[in-house]
């Protein structure tokens, strides 16, 4: 467990650049150096990530853990690589009241909000070129930002994933049966019951205010629903815990967020922190739990059977038509609040340009983007 606790903390230390870095990150270090498992066994890891709800890159480590030491290898695995994250972002939830107040620190957050425009457009426009290949999928992602944008809430999200998937099981299936024998599929449904379980308590405690339980219930909600992981978790967030933080503080913690190495979900340990200050530290253990968990449930369900799922043509037409409804919740997100609570004047949307077309052009490392936007705000307040 200590072999594979410490492999995935140096990467947790390290995995700047959102979910595609860390598969890139995970394949280098498993497949090619540590040889831990073959190819296409890490390829079925990578597509079961991408047919369930929660964080791709988190689900993908969680199931090489699970592969090298059973469950206890998949909680190692967490465990390693979002344990920086998570100190980081609490660090700055319970010590951010008192230095936010400093000019040079809100040029700084101000800078690293900007990023987060940079960043959430080139993450839109790469699963937009990759997803939305076909006018189905375009309409699709199309008709779902739209949605969003003129009827911002939970859900209206829920609704638009649900009529993605039926409209992708029937439109964007492929003619030909890619799995002639259809080989009959086990599951483990103990950890579906579990799933199930927990799901049936998040809506019990969901209408309880002020109680540790609403922000298990919030957190787990929106773990069961992100489809995409990454910044996809930002529009869901926001529906869920928008009503008890204020959009600035939410901003703040998504662009501290991206200035960090580890997974984009440990956001949730920023907003924990807010939502329970009685006690901060149980309010953000118990919220980056609560939206880690839907994901590592549901991978356990079907890790084992994942090949043969996936390789049946209805299934396929439903990832598909998810897939293109994420681009447009994307898309929505990238304009609120990513875009209105960033770009406040003419020099914002001027840094913005510069930023995505240097990111496009050049392609520099997340580290220097954070420093370059860092400093950029924190001068700006000097002028």
């Amino acid at each position: 467990m200590w072999q594979i606790f410490s492999r995935f903390l140096a990467l947790g230390l390290i995995s700047f650049g959102g979910p595609a870095a860390h598969i890139g990150y995970f394949r280098k270090a498993f497949v090619d150096d540590l040889q831990w498992l073959d190819s296409k066994q890490y390829a079925s890891f990578v597509a079961l990530s991408q047919f369930m709800p929660g964080p791709g890159s988190s689900q993908v480590g969680f199931a090489i853990g699970y592969h090298k030491g059973g469950v206890l290898g998949g909680l190692a695995a967490f465990l390693g690589f979002t344990l920086p994250s998570f100190l980081l972002l609490f660090l700055f939830a319970v010590t951010s009241a008192q230095w936010l107040e400093i000019s040079a620190v809100q040029g700084i957050i101000h800078g690293l909000k900007l990023l987060a425009v940079v960043v959430v457009a080139d993450a839109t426009l790469s699963m937009f070129t990759q997803f939305c290949q076909r006018k189905t999928a375009k309409m699709l992602m199309a008709t779902t930002a739209v949605a969003i944008i003129l009827m911002p809430s939970m859900l209206m999200q829920i609704a638009v994933l649900v009529m993605a998937a039926i409209i992708g099981g029937i439109l964007l299936t492929r003619g030909e049966n890619i799995t002639p024998e259809n080989p009959p599929i086990t599951l483990n449904y103990s950890w579906l019951a579990l799933f199930i379980l927990c799901l049936a308590s998040s809506l019990y405690f969901i209408g309880q205010d002020d109680t540790i339980g609403q922000i298990f219930a919030q957190f787990f909600q929106v773990g069961s629903l992100v489809f995409g992981g990454g910044h996809v978790v930002l529009p869901l967030l926001e529906a869920s815990v928008g009503d008890y933080i204020t959009p600035d503080r939410f901003l703040t913690g998504y662009a501290l967020a991206q200035a960090i190495p580890g997974p984009m979900f440990t956001l949730a340990t920023f907003l924990g922190a807010d939502l329970w200050l009685e006690s901060p530290i149980l309010g953000a253990i118990v919220a980056t739990i609560a939206i880690f968990l839907p994901g590592f449930l549901l991978m356990l369900v079907g890790l084992k059977s994942w090949h043969t799922i996936s390789q049946r043509p209805h299934i396929a037409g439903v990832l598909a038509g998810v897939n293109a409804a994420v681009v447009g919740l994307l898309f929505a997100a990238l304009y609120q609040p990513v875009f209105t609570s960033a770009v406040i004047m003419p020099l914002d949307m001027a840094l913005v340009i510069i930023g995505f077309s240097l990111l496009k052009v050049f392609k520099p490392g997340i580290v220097w983007l954070v420093m370059g936007f860092a400093a950029t705000g924190a001068l700006l307040t000097l002028i």
